[in-house]
């Protein structure tokens, strides 16, 4: 296990470049291929590049407030110490790889923004805690548990299909979770990624001498949460605004009370929306003061600079994708080489692939939805587990797919290829058990 670790950990501490970089490789790997294997022309993919450019804006706007909100509620006094008492509970390097790992799952098969942003904020707080335990692990732990996202209540395709008036009812109708989410198949392979990876994890601890620990001076990059002196003859209107704890009181509570609206009228619903509403009102009442809570948000968006100029090239590989037809070729190169058999496994594979280029679940079901379903139908394979297949191909390449990576790395301080090696090996046991699931329950 160490020599394979250690194997792909200089692999992508020597060839994967910074995620910037490679969404860019990315994007002339995909107009290449959409010359070779469609009808586009270079002027057509570019169109289609620059069309698709700016698509992504407010799912952008939504990442970068899952990293500033989740950033603030952290570095409160309130949750600072939630955290660490919860961190406190591990007492050795492999308790604390154990415990980050279990955390991520749950919180990201409750929601995938919550998942992200919280096993990356108590992965963090861990190595504050726990002496000798290995970052990049610990952090390519927490991240990890995003592959559960899908088969969560967050999951957009089972909940998309599962919703009146999608853009499949005429050919599938209303497929309910009980059938996607709540199914024997998608139950068994949760319970046995919940119960492998913090094993896997455990096992990919390096030896001592190799172990990368960091200062946990760097790791407490908070604000200085205590309100600057100033003299009495000094003060203005101003002043006691920017430090009244009633301002912030008031506030947060109106927050609170719609989320209390919220819920009772919506039941236990979690979307991105809804997660960032709570981190951002939250965070204003436990900063205590608005200036508190301004300094903690000035530093909290320096860490989002990857996901601002990123994500629009993204969006520009999805219009390549989708506009030329790519991704339908993909798509339908793998149905037919499937029988009724092996449907979900090509459907899973080929969905894991798509999802380097497409990495957004709900527009990478807009595109596979049309082919993977009527092949479905043909071959008389359940659509339930169909979706489910193309839903965790979707997650499973996350693994090793920076788009996702960015805001948690934006936490962590670290680059792609820090936790990349350890998310290889992640990458092929879950693949292995996602792939058995889907085959024989």
């Amino acid at each position: 296990m160490r020599a394979v670790i250690s194997f792909f950990n200089r692999l992508m501490q020597r060839y994967l470049p910074d995620p910037f970089l490679f969404v860019v490789i990315l994007t002339f790997v995909v107009l290449g291929l959409g010359l070779i294997f469609t009808d586009s022309t270079v002027m057509n993919m570019v169109q289609y590049w620059g069309d698709g450019f700016w698509s992504l804006l407010a799912f952008s706007m939504q990442m970068v407030l899952v990293l500033v909100t989740g950033f603030v509620l952290a570095s409160s006094p309130v949750f600072k110490k939630g955290l660490g008492a919860l961190a406190s509970t591990a007492k050795t390097p492999g308790q604390a790889i154990i415990i980050v790992t279990i955390v991520s799952v749950i919180a990201s098969w409750i929601n995938w923004g919550f998942g992200l942003v919280i096993g990356a904020l108590f992965a963090k707080e861990l190595a504050k805690q726990v002496k000798n335990v290995d970052y990049r692990l610990l952090i390519a732990s927490a991240y990890s548990g995003f592959i559960v996202w899908h088969g969560g209540f967050s999951g957009s395709i089972p909940l998309t299909i599962a919703t009146e008036g999608h853009f499949s009812q005429d050919l599938i109708g209303i497929i309910p979770t009980s059938q996607t989410i709540f199914a024997t198949f998608n139950v068994i392979i949760v319970l046995a990624l919940f119960l492998i990876l913090p094993v896997l994890n455990r096992l990919m601890m390096p030896k001592r001498e190799e172990t990368v620990t960091v200062d946990k001076s760097i790791l407490d990059d908070g604000p200085n949460l205590q309100a600057a002196t100033i003299e009495k003859g000094s003060v203005t209107p101003a002043d006691r605004l920017e430090n009244s704890f009633i301002v912030s009181l008031v506030t947060g509570l109106l927050g609170l009370a719609f989320l209390v609206y919220y819920f009772a009228n919506s039941g236990f619903s979690l979307n991105l929306n809804i997660v960032n509403f709570l981190f951002l009102f939250l965070g204003i009442l436990f900063h205590g003061t608005p200036k508190r809570f301004l300094d903690s948000v000035m530093q909290a968006v320096k860490g989002a600079s990857g996901i601002i100029v990123q994500f629009p090239f993204y969006a520009g590989i999805m219009g390549m994708m989708t506009a030329s037809g790519l991704a339908a070729v993909m798509s339908e190169a793998f149905v037919g080489i499937s029988n009724e058999f092996t449907f979900p496994f090509f459907a899973f594979i080929s969905a894991g692939i798509v999802n380097f280029f497409v990495p957004s679940g709900g527009g990478q079901w807009a595109v596979q939805a049309p082919i993977m379903l009527e092949a479905a139908k043909a071959l008389d394979v359940s659509i339930a587990k169909t979706a489910m297949a193309v839903a965790w191909g979707d997650a499973w390449t996350n693994l090793i797919q920076p788009f996702w990576a960015l805001p948690a790395l934006a936490i962590a301080g670290l680059k792609a290829k820090d936790i990349m090696g350890f998310c290889t090996i992640v990458l092929f046991v879950s693949g292995i058990v996602i792939s058995l699931g889907l085959l024989f329950f």
